[in-house]
């Protein structure tokens, strides 16, 4: 595999590959003592620190024959879709690509059972340019030529394709913010992310559009693209995202006096993190024509959302109300 760092700088070796290829530090660590991994043709130590523009090779030992990506059936939203790519709203639950523990009911699977024809891509990872955590939902893009699949992974590490959540978080923003903190690998667990000053710069935009009682209705904005980096950020600032069981800071419990049963029912009403993908604006990469998609706030997280609306609001009444929910809020006036 081979591949050119776009960042101005990364953390070390090691730690860069275990992150960008989803291995865990001890693989790529073996990588890189095997002499597998070079750094504009040189053989590089684990613990060395690339700059913008080095060009890694890692060459992947051929003693287990490649897994075949097996079809499987699972019903896929398609909100655009050309010969060059498609865009898709994830739902919950579904795992983007073949890991370990999900070999074959990803969406890639569902996509190669759909006939989607895919761009080369990494290795089980084809088409695959930007990823969602498993249990957040929302809008992905999809490469179907290597062509399209190169210029957006440019678009993206070029801040080029604009990307919007929305998210229900504890507690109330004193008013919108910018959090600028760098993310890494979680010292003692690999599963985790957290704040650390040896970290990768991540920067995420908070704009509060709604106060609902015990949480904010946030619409966020990336400018970086790091693993977990809303819920990491959310939680670092004290605002963690209701439903998260990972980075969820004590949940509930985090509101006191007369609000915290009213939060405790809002959490009962949470099958998973409050987390949403709710719109993506870039440029088409072949033709360069713009495009702006957007999803409706997603059906399992609606009960959730209209408790929190509260009775006395005409919002969320009828089951159509869904589909309108974001706009109806004033999630979209955040565009600019």
């Amino acid at each position: 595999m081979t591949f050119t760092v776009a960042t101005d700088v990364t953390e070390r070796l090691d730690r860069f590959l275990a992150d960008q290829l989803d291995l865990s530090r001890t693989q790529a660590a073996r990588l890189v003592a095997a002499g597998r991994v070079t750094v504009d043709g040189t053989a590089a130590r684990a613990s060395r620190l690339l700059t913008r523009g080095a060009s890694v090779v890692v060459d992947f030992p051929r003693d287990e024959p490649p897994r075949t990506l097996l079809p499987h059936p699972i019903a896929l939203s398609i909100v655009h879709e050309d010969e060059h790519l498609a865009v898709i709203d994830k739902p919950a639950g579904l795992v983007v690509h073949p890991a370990p523990g999900h070999w074959h009911d990803t969406l890639v699977n569902a996509l190669v059972a759909r006939g989607t024809t895919l761009s080369g891509g990494a290795a089980g990872r084809p088409g695959i340019v930007h990823r969602l955590d498993r249990d957040t939902s929302g809008l992905m893009i999809v490469a179907k030529s290597d062509l399209a699949h190169r210029r957006l992974g440019a678009m993206l590490a070029a801040r080029k394709v604009r990307r919007a959540y929305a998210a229900l978080s504890w507690g109330h923003l004193e008013a919108d913010r910018t959090i600028e903190a760098p993310i890494g690998r979680h010292q003692h667990d690999r599963k985790r992310m957290t704040i650390r000053e040896d970290g990768r710069l991540a920067r995420t935009d908070a704009y509060v559009i709604a106060r609902l009682g015990t949480v904010d209705l946030l619409r966020l904005e990336l400018h970086s693209g790091r693993t977990h980096q809303i819920r990491v950020h959310l939680e670092s600032i004290g605002h963690p995202v209701v439903g998260d069981a990972v980075y969820g800071g004590g949940g509930f419990r985090r509101i006191s006096g007369a609000g915290r049963r009213e939060a405790q029912r809002l959490e009962q009403l949470a099958p998973r993190q409050a987390l949403h993908a709710a719109m993506l604006a870039f440029r088409h990469p072949i033709s360069g024509e713009p495009i702006r998609v957007s999803a409706a706030w997603p059906e399992d997280l609606w009960p959730l959302l209209q408790a929190a609306l509260g009775a006395d609001t005409p919002l969320g009444k009828r089951p159509e109300d869904r589909e309108g929910a974001l706009v109806a809020l004033g999630f979209r006036d955040r565009d600019g």
